[in-house]
């Protein structure tokens, strides 16, 4: 299992993504809206945005989005935590733990990228994302 750190940003996170780059080096990838899956569900304004942006080097994983959720961006809601699970059963154990008496914000399901993914707010208030890259290969039968 690995966790990484997630920064929300309200439509300037090429910018800050860049900064950050520009002070620690490493490799920056960006996806925009326009260039997702979600383009069409968008409003035109929104398709430059950052969808998923990873700055990696070496160790360091720094990921980042300009998408804010329906609450908008809040002092507490700006930092994730990234849960990289190793296997279905860690994902579903973890989420079911962490969802405990906060809020399952979007249940766990094959994303369009072919991950199983879900996030939760837990009791604390902190959000989490966590993701299982195993269906990249496509998923089982059954989910």
């Amino acid at each position: 299992m690995k966790i990484s750190t997630y920064l929300t940003f309200n439509g300037n996170c090429r910018e800050a993504m860049g900064f950050y780059k520009d002070c620690i080096g490493g490799e920056l990838t960006l996806q925009t809206i326009g260039d997702s899956p979600l383009a069409e569900k968008m409003p035109a304004e929104m398709k430059a945005y950052i969808l998923h942006g990873t700055l990696s080097r070496d160790k360091l994983v720094l990921m980042g989005s300009d998408m804010v959720g329906d609450k908008g961006l809040n002092k507490g809601n700006n930092v994730s935590m990234v849960l990289d699970c190793d296997s279905e059963e860690e994902i579903r154990a973890c989420y079911e733990r962490l969802s405990e008496g906060g809020e399952a914000t979007h249940p766990l399901e094959v994303s369009f990228w072919g991950a199983l993914f879900g996030d939760l707010e837990d009791k604390f208030g902190n959000h989490w994302l966590l993701n299982f890259e195993a269906y990249r290969q496509g998923p089982p039968e059954a989910v």
